[in-house]
């Protein structure tokens, strides 16, 4: 590997109790270069970015910085060094300006206004520079996400980030604001920038960085100049065995209407509508995939049909039983009951009570199905003994029933409720982001059930913002923006038409 090195890492150790999260790291980031980072989760990314910008401090090893050894003990001694960091949850004040974040904590003394007059100067100049153009004035709230993410990226330079850190920055864009964001990086990097990407997506690995590094349990495994690696190579050398990287299913061979949704409104706490005017229907045996950006009422959508949310208008029809979704009483147990599963968007808010033990999360929602009660009292013994046979049957680790759900990683975190929800044998059920922060080897897992499922003779209707698993898992793509379903596409049909319609662009034609 040659030229000069902004970042080397040398020896990282980092232990949280018994585990061991990063071992013996040796890490070297040429300078001007885009420099990915991959691997499984809890394969010790995270741990070793947190390290870099101050977040932890590191058991033992050296961090030097353009070749001379530097402590770094938190966030504001990294900016002082010259590192930013875009995190993947933004860390912006929604009810601020764009120029109140950027120059939030740096505003320049006690009297704002000649720091303000030369912020805007600067941020034009940021902006111009390096295309991230962006309403100073606007409010936080009212930018899409794509620009929000503009925003983060402004406030590390103007902090005179040398070094950016990206801990997957692609999550919520459309196709094309990925584009857009690779462009900047190129420009960015063409500058003399140092870019660090963390992402678990591999044709972005490929497309955007110079140099990847593999990290896997602890260890860093490998690391390849991109141009003489490969998608199939990377994904190996993460896990440790082949991995599938696509997903491997026949023809669906849909049966008879199982879900049919009718003109389903739902207006938010604000009163705003969020879903409009809503109508779908789903099969036996087919999987029905909601393509769009996060935030266009798919959410919303899911909540109301799982009985989570009441809609203001709309009818639904479940194995031929009608429910009006704004009068009718129900809630997810009633829901259960008409034999609906749901795998919610976010696990962690409303899949999971991460400080229970992973036997008690396997029945949660289903606690007081006879078969888990002894009397009045729960019949843990035959808790425990389900538990153990979903921990066998979807490879969740460790295999320990008896441990916290908060101590699993994300991918088994997600094994959890999909093994929960799957194993009560639905005739429909609701995904929202199967794979969101999962991990290569759980997501191939996880994509073999969901077709096993759909084989089996069961309805999905599966959300999911990476259209990549949309276009490989759904037999039908219906793609939402602003509430609304704005067109129907074949999962073959061209990613650039597919972004288009995401954008709610010419989403009319079929």
């Amino acid at each position: 590997m040659s030229g000069a090195s902004a970042i080397e890492l040398r020896k990282i150790n980092k232990k949280f109790g018994p585990v061991h999260a990063n071992r013996d790291i040796d890490l070297v980031v040429r300078k001007g270069s885009i420099h990915g980072i991959i691997g499984e989760n809890g394969a010790g990314k995270s741990t070793l970015m947190s390290i870099l910008y101050g977040f932890y401090q590191a058991d033992s090893g050296q961090i030097l910085i353009d070749g001379k050894e530097v402590t770094i003990q938190d966030s504001k001694s990294a900016i002082s060094q010259g590192i930013g960091m875009v995190h993947q949850h933004f860390m912006l004040v929604d009810n601020f300006t764009v120029l109140e974040n950027v120059i939030l904590g740096a505003e320049g003394g006690g009297l704002l206004a000649g720091g303000v007059t030369k912020a805007r100067q600067e941020m034009h100049r940021l902006a111009t520079d390096y295309e991230l153009k962006v309403d100073p004035d606007a409010v936080i709230e009212d930018l899409p996400v794509g620009l929000q993410q503009r925003v983060e990226i402004l406030k590390a330079l103007f902090r005179r980030a040398e070094i950016l850190i990206l801990d997957e920055p692609t999550g919520v864009l459309t196709p094309s604001e990925a584009d857009h964001l690779f462009k900047i990086l190129e420009a960015l990097k063409n500058e003399g920038k140092t870019i660090i990407l963390i992402t678990h997506k591999l044709r972005e690995i490929m497309a955007v960085t110079d140099t990847v590094s593999v990290m896997r349990r602890g260890e860093m495994v490998a690391t390849r100049e991109t141009a003489n690696t490969s998608m199939e190579e990377l994904a190996e050398l993460m896990v440790g065995r082949n991995v599938l990287l696509h997903v491997d299913k026949q023809p669906a061979t849909p049966g008879d209407v199982v879900l049919t949704v009718e003109n389903l409104e739902v207006v938010d706490g604000r009163g705003v509508r969020v879903v409009k005017d809503v109508s779908l229907e789903v099969r036996a045996g087919e999987i029905v995939g909601i393509a769009g950006v996060s935030g266009n009422g798919q959410s919303q959508m899911l909540e109301a049909l799982s009985g989570i949310r009441r809609a203001k208008s709309g009818k639904m029809t479940i194995d031929g039983e009608t429910i009006d979704l704004s009068k009718d009483a129900i809630d997810p147990e009633s829901m259960r009951a008409r034999n609906m599963g749901h795998v919610p968007e976010d696990r962690h808010r409303m899949g999971l009570v991460n400080s229970f033990a992973e036997y008690e999360n396997a029945i949660l929602g289903y606690h007081c199905d006879q078969q888990y009660l002894n009397g009045p009292f729960l019949n843990v013994t035959g808790i425990r003994e389900t538990a153990l046979e979903q921990i066998e049957k979807y490879d969740i680790r460790p295999p320990n029933p008896m441990l916290k759900t908060a101590n699993f990683s994300g991918g088994n975190q997600q094994k959890i409720v999909l093994a929960r929800e799957i194993e009560k044998d639905p005739s429909v059920l609701l995904v929202g982001q199967p794979t969101r922060g999962v991990d290569i080897g759980a997501i191939e897992f996880i994509h073999k059930r969901l077709v096993e499922l759909r084989d089996a003779g069961k309805g999905i209707l599966l959300v999911s913002v990476e259209l990549d698993e949309i276009r490989s898992l759904a037999d039908r793509v219906l793609v939402m923006f602003d509430g609304a379903i704005v067109a129907e596409r074949s999962p073959d049909a061209d990613e650039g038409d597919l972004g288009l319609c995401m954008a709610g662009v010419d989403g009319g034609s079929k």
